[in-house]
Order: structure tokens, then C-alpha cells, then sequence
């Protein structure tokens, strides 16, 4: 794919997939009009990297639709003094896409292969304000908590307790939660009055293995 044809292509995915369905955040049209999707995925899979749809990228984990990556970005209202932790790095996309709106991001992934891969895909881009971690997921990460933002990439039985613990008030966790086969994804806010959760429709992620999600192996 030239450059011209993969700008035109990155700006028609926005334009039609995410814009075209009611996301109206200009920070996040903004982050995925400008991160080349293509180099997240499998080079055998290039051509395919602004379809509608999620693409396979290695050890059984995926890239999410980016109708998805923008709906659960916009979720989280993010600001530009935010630190926000992601929960499942994969290839890194998700990440990159956070990086052009916040502060801070913090992911953590369980497969040390797709983090490192990761890491470097980020490097590569000039993406500095990431920081990776290689651990079990659900726990969060207690160290470099509270965050304004949580987003997992992957799906839960439940919200796990963890992860709750670590939002800030005033912030958003964004979750799928639900079983193997479907899930429904949820967003929490932490107020003063305690944790408003809201639903933004079905969704469906490969599963979030953790001492807090599904055990290995499901």
C-alpha cells in the first residue's frame, strides 16, 4: 500500500466507519485518522487493516474493529491531562490511539512476545508517553494507580475488583463483560455519589485471562 492510498484509505475508515456512526469526539477522529493501522497488523494482512472489522494479529489475540477502538476511546472521555491504563497491549493500536489524546498511558499485556512487539512498533512511531507492562491484567496495576481512565481490551465474566479500585474520581472504566461467546460493553464512572454504569450495546472480545477474569486455558 503507497502512501497515498493508505492516508486516503486510514481517512475513509474515519470518515465512514466511525464518524459515519455517531462518534463525534475530534481528539479521538483525530488520533485514528493519524495512527497507520496497517503497521499493527500481520504484513500478509495489510490490505485489510481499514476494513470494518477486527483482524487476527498472533497468539489467539485480535486488533479490535476501529469502529470499536473509537467507540471505547470516546467512552472514556478522555482529556489531555489524563493517565489512562490499558488493559491487553496486543499489537499496540489501541495504545497508539490513546497516546494522541492523553498524558500517560500505561498498558499491560500477559504475552511478553505481542508487548515487546509492541513497544517497539510504538518506538518506531515516536510514541513516548507509553508505558508497557507485562503481568496478569486484571489486577491492573496497582503501582502506577489511580488513573483517570481504564480500558480492556478484552473480556471479563464481570468487572473485576482491581480495576475498580484503581479508577480515579471523575474517571471511566470501559469494559466488556459478559461470556465467551457475547458480551455487552460497559462503562463505569466514579462521581461523588459513588459508580454510575452504563451499557453501549453488544460487543464480542477474545477473552481477558487473569486471576480476576477467565482462568487459562478457556
Amino acid at each position: 500500500m503507497t502512501g497515498d492510498a493508505e492516508r486516503r484509505a486510514r481517512h475513509g475508515m474515519v470518515r465512514s466507519q466511525i464518524r459515519g456512526r455517531g462518534v463525534t469526539d475530534r481528539r479521538v477522529l483525530a488520533a485514528l485518522a493519524s495512527v497507520p493501522r496497517h503497521l499493527f497488523v500481520p504484513a500478509t494482512l495489510a490490505h485489510a487493516a481499514y476494513d470494518d472489522g477486527p483482524l487476527p494479529i498472533g497468539h489467539g489475540q485480535t486488533i479490535s474493529q476501529p469502529y470499536i477502538v473509537a467507540l471505547m476511546t470516546a467512552a472514556l472521555a478522555p482529556r489531555r491531562t489524563y493517565r489512562v491504563l490499558e488493559i491487553g497491549t496486543g499489537s499496540g493500536y489501541q495504545a497508539a490511539v490513546l497516546a494522541r489524546i492523553v498524558r500517560e498511558v500505561h498498558t499491560v499485556e500477559r504475552l511478553a512476545p505481542l508487548a515487546a512487539a509492541a513497544e517497539e512498533r510504538l518506538a518506531h512511531l515516536g510514541c513516548r508517553n507509553v508505558v508497557f507492562h507485562v503481568g496478569d491484567g486484571s489486577e491492573g496495576w496497582p503501582d502506577a494507580a489511580p488513573f483517570d481512565g481504564i480500558l480492556v481490551s478484552a473480556a471479563a465474566p464481570a468487572i473485576p475488583g482491581p480495576l475498580l479500585d484503581q479508577l480515579a474520581p471523575g474517571g471511566h472504566l470501559v469494559v466488556p463483560v459478559g461470556d465467551l461467546g457475547m458480551q455487552t460493553l460497559t462503562v463505569v464512572e466514579r462521581n461523588a455519589d459513588g459508580l454510575r454504569t452504563r451499557t453501549e450495546g453488544a460487543c464480542r472480545f477474545v477473552p481477558l485471562i487473569g486471576h480476576h477474569a477467565f482462568a487459562e486455558g478457556r
